[in-house]
């Protein structure tokens, strides 16, 4: 029988320790712990003698955790929580995300710190590598800030390079973002991370994680994270990935769950773009701008056309001001990878001073930048 000194401990949300009771099962997978529920009942299932649960053919160790789960451990676990300010959400909860709980193996319980409310919001993932390229990471910044003002949710893993990206700039739009990691959340890796982790939360943002507070992040935990990454989302934007990439394993994971798949293209000499053209070789849609999801996700475009017409004339002004900077040779000498100076000269067949001069008058009118390594092309 369970221990009846449970009553002792437990606060009002019983639920949450059986639910926790019942991620402590050893070595029995999800989809098989939520079949016993639907079959016995949450809090019946702890209450079964052994004689019972032999029919279900789980091993001694199992049937152990069932009939005599360890209480004072599992208060633990919730006392930690409480302890780094997050919350325990079980599978049964109203703010338990309804698209998460159609995935395979979906969480049990979430531990989640910050808004909540965003769990039960429509959102798009974008990830991507961690070795990102500038212009990359400007992708990353740019989609999100414009997904954001379409109501959408930015859900992503709190990673170096492209999801950090994607949290800033959903930040910066002023609109909602989910970060899902893959530790405690008493925790932040990489630490490096963790103003943006602290910016995420009181900027109205989430951060959410199956796993228990002190639980530190080791190999295994990631792609378990990126089932979540997807499977909270509608779908998901492979910004820059290597072909050996984990974004590669998101992808993999939402198209098994049934979402949508996007990828951006590059150039063929980046090898961070090669796993986007497998994806859209494999069938990905390929996007060029935020409204490529937003169509494709039947959201409605909110119109961004300027409708005060005293302004056409400077808008002209300005436009055949620059004509001239876009015609510029100097400028299609510049790739959309990072180009070397010598290249552009090389290119351009201008001398060296010359070349100096006209890139720095681009890089002031915003169409190219100076990275490590030589210059990039500014859309």
């Amino acid at each position: 029988m369970a221990d009846s000194n449970l009553v002792s401990i437990v606060c009002p949300r019983l639920n949450i320790h059986y639910w926790l009771a019942l991620k402590q099962i050893p070595r029995l997978a999800i989809h098989k712990k939520l079949a016993l529920v639907n079959t016995v009942g949450l809090s019946q299932l702890f209450l079964l003698p052994v004689s019972k649960l032999t029919v279900y053919k789980l091993s001694q160790k199992q049937q152990q955790a069932i009939t005599s789960p360890d209480w004072s451990k599992i208060q633990v676990i919730i006392d930690l929580s409480l302890k780094c300010k997050s919350e325990i959400i079980g599978f049964d909860d109203e703010a338990y995300p309804v698209l998460l709980k159609e995935i395979y193996d979906p969480p049990l319980v979430l531990f989640v710190k910050g808004n909540k409310k965003l769990l039960v919001k429509q959102q798009i993932a974008i990830v991507g590598s961690r070795n990102s390229s500038v212009s990359g990471r400007e992708n990353a910044f740019d989609f999100a800030y414009h997904l954001v003002q379409h109501n959408l949710v930015i859900t992503s893993g709190l990673a170096l390079g492209i999801d950090a990206a994607a949290h800033k700039g959903a930040l910066n739009g002023q609109g909602g973002t989910i970060a899902v990691v893959a530790t405690g959340l008493d925790s932040v890796y990489p630490a490096r991370h963790k103003t943006l982790a602290k910016d995420i939360v009181t900027n109205n943002g989430l951060i959410i994680s199956e796993f228990v507070p002190g639980t530190s992040p080791k190999a295994g935990h990631f792609p378990r994270r990126n089932r979540i990454i997807s499977g909270l989302s509608l779908g998901v934007l492979i910004v820059e990935a290597t072909i050996k990439s984990g974004s590669l394993i998101t992808a993999r994971c939402a198209m098994e769950q049934n979402r949508e798949v996007f990828a951006i293209p590059s150039s063929i000499q980046n090898p961070q773009a090669r796993g986007c053209h497998w994806l859209i070789k494999q069938g990905a849609k390929l996007v060029e701008e935020f409204a490529d999801i937003v169509e494709e996700i039947n959201i409605p475009i909110k119109s961004s056309l300027n409708l005060n017409r005293n302004n056409d004339k400077e808008g002209d002004t300005e436009k055949n001001q620059n004509q001239d900077l876009f015609n510029d040779p100097l400028l299609a000498s510049v790739g959309y990878e990072i180009t070397p100076v010598d290249i552009v000269i090389s290119r351009s067949k201008l001398p060296t001073d010359v070349v100096l001069t006209r890139l720095t008058m681009l890089e002031l009118r915003g169409l190219v930048s100076a990275v490590p390594g030589g210059y990039l092309r500014v859309n």
